[in-house]
């Protein structure tokens, strides 16, 4: 092995839909191992707005598009010695594989670090990949590959309806969906064709459950699995379109190894260094499964994981692609263990996509296969209800946590048979409407233990409507609440009770400034009351506290107001 020195790194080129920050994400941390490591970087990345463009994190920039004939007039003057490909997502996955089909990397002796082409182009190529894992017995949806129309049809023939239909070399879902009839896979099939030269047409599993596992593995075969998640949608929602919680909720303790296992199996067979993604569809009634996809790169789900567990998957893939064993990188929170090891969580972590389906005119707010969110957030709970709340107040659309919206849905049924992006409203209102869990799972086929979670904030919801004296005994389980939510269910209590009154409950509320959506008192005739924050461990008033510099986040993507700002701030710090 040559000894590398220049390193030429793909960034992710321009944000779309399926393929925005967490590649920024991605490849700045990169960038970073590639720095510590004393190495010469170069970047192609036309995307001014994004950290990993910023002074002093790369050594060279090029804005170039990220295609094989810019990226091939980049190689034949800086000559790296290697090139990294697993950074920038779909766009610069597609690019290396087809340098490498080319014989570029060849001609100019560029070695790729990390995960070998041939490793990607065996995840990448549906028909390949099935039989890839057919090697190992490992199960896959009964699929058939087709490069042209009349190939789709003849499958779908032979498979039956109903069947999905996913294109080759495309993320977000692009081109994918369910069909019931001919018709439908002609529309569809011309679609995905636009998009990529082949289709894989699959037996529909719609229905089961949806669960990903981060895996790692280096040089040395050492493997590891960081982060599993778990799809709060059944399968045929994407998973960009879906809450995820990570870790998994409702896998028993046999199901989460059985998977664990044949993740592990799968990435020492097809030879992946660095991390991956590997997808399956789990049966709720049984432990069948099948593996859906494994993503031989950084995804949306790694930058979740990475946050999620604190375990820098960017980074430490990026080690391992220069030569490093997992043994041999030092644990990036002790500095004294190494990398080598499976976190473990003791809280609960939702990520929750947001939409902007408003801005456009005549644009079908159906959810499904195909993603159509242009962001996401993460939500950080010591149980789900309170993960769950917090990252829907997060998502910047209004919304209160999962009850006190005020949201009418025409049609309950209609909207959780076939989602949009209010199917969680619409759980809400369908149980103050009295639907049960049993009844919401057999129209959405969610998981009941999801909706049971899900019933008791909406069951707490009406006991603090009815409570008059709630306050003076127990603040700290309405801690997944917002103020102005428990305002407007209990707020003639917090207006009766005077700071003396709540400083006499032995929980101690967290406590600052007035609340705004309460009435100012008469500071005549009432004291100066409180903002409750419902943490029973401390007591503050912010007046006694020395001033304090607060950063304000951006939060979440929007159209319009993406990682620009994530770059300012950057600067900033």
């Amino acid at each position: 092995m040559k000894e590398i020195n220049k390193i030429l790194l793909l960034g992710s080129g321009a944000l779309k839909i399926g393929q925005a920050g967490e590649f920024d994400y991605s490849g700045s941390q990169a960038l970073k191992a590639i720095r510590e490591e004393g190495k010469y970087s170069v970047l192609i990345n036309p995307n001014i707005a994004t950290v990993q463009t910023s002074e002093g994190v790369a050594d060279k920039i090029y804005y170039l598009p990220v295609t094989p004939e810019y990226v091939e007039e980049v190689i034949k003057k800086e000559r790296p010695d290697g090139i990294l490909l697993s950074f920038g997502g779909q766009t610069a996955l597609n690019c290396g594989v087809e340098l490498y089909q080319k014989g570029i990397l060849e001609k100019y002796d560029v070695q790729v670090l990390g995960t070998p082409v041939q490793a990607i182009i065996d995840t990448e190529d549906r028909e390949i990949f099935a039989n890839k894992l057919r090697e190992i017995d490992v199960k896959t949806p009964r699929s058939i590959a087709a490069n042209n129309m009349d190939e789709a049809i003849a499958a779908s023939k032979e498979l039956g309806f109903p069947i999905i239909v996913r294109a080759a070399y495309t993320l977000g879902g692009l081109g994918s969906g369910f069909c019931s009839n001919e018709e439908e896979l002609r529309k569809l099939a011309a679609s995905a064709f636009s998009y990529s030269p082949q289709v894989l047409v699959e037996e529909s599993l719609k229905g089961w459950k949806e669960v990903e596992y981060e895996v790692v593995r280096d040089q040395y075969d050492n493997c590891i699995t960081v982060c599993n998640m778990e799809n709060f949608d059944p399968l045929g929602i994407h998973t960009g379109e879906s809450i995820v919680v990570a870790p998994s909720q409702t896998l028993s303790n046999s199901e989460y190894h059985k998977l664990r296992a044949i993740a592990i199996k799968i990435i020492r067979h097809i030879g992946i260094v660095g991390e991956c993604n590997v997808q399956y569809t789990l049966d709720p009634n049984s432990e069948d499964y099948r593996v859906i996809e494994v993503n031989a790169r950084l995804s949306r789900s790694s930058a979740l994981a990475s946050k999620a567990t604190g375990y820098p998957l960017a980074f430490v893939a990026a080690k391992l692609g220069l030569g490093y064993g997992l043994h041999e990188i030092k644990n990036s929170v002790t500095k004294v263990t190494t990398a080598c090891f499976e976190p473990a969580l003791d809280y609960v972590v939702c990520k929750i996509p947001r939409w902007d389906l408003n801005k456009f005119e005549g644009v079908s707010k159906l959810i499904g296969s195909s993603m159509k969110s242009v962001g996401e957030i993460m939500a950080i709970g010591r149980t789900f209800e309170e993960a769950i709340q917090k990252g829907l107040r997060m998502v910047g659309q209004g919304m209160h946590g999962f009850v006190g919206n005020k949201i009418k849905i025409p049609d309950i049924d209609e909207e959780l048979q076939n989602p949009t992006d209010k199917r969680i409203f619409a759980i809400a209102e369908a149980f103050d409407k009295g639907y049960t869990v049993d009844k919401i799972h057999e129209i959405t086929r969610i998981d009941k233990w999801f909706l049971e979670r899900l019933q008791n904030i909406s069951d707490l919801k009406n006991e603090l409507n009815l409570s008059i004296i709630f306050i003076a005994h127990d603040l700290s389980v309405v801690k997944y609440f917002c103020d102005r939510i428990c305002v407007m269910y209990f707020g003639k209590v917090v207006e009766e009770a005077s700071s003396d009154e709540l400083f006499k409950n032995p929980l101690h509320p967290y406590t600052k400034s007035l609340l705004s959506a309460i009435p100012r008192p008469d500071p005549k005739t009432e004291k100066k009351r409180q903002r409750i924050k419902y943490n029973p461990q401390v007591d503050h008033d912010y007046s006694k506290q020395a001033p304090t510099f607060r950063e304000i986040k951006k939060g979440h993507f929007v159209l319009c107001n993406d990682i620009e700002f994530n770059k300012y701030k950057q600067e900033i710090i």
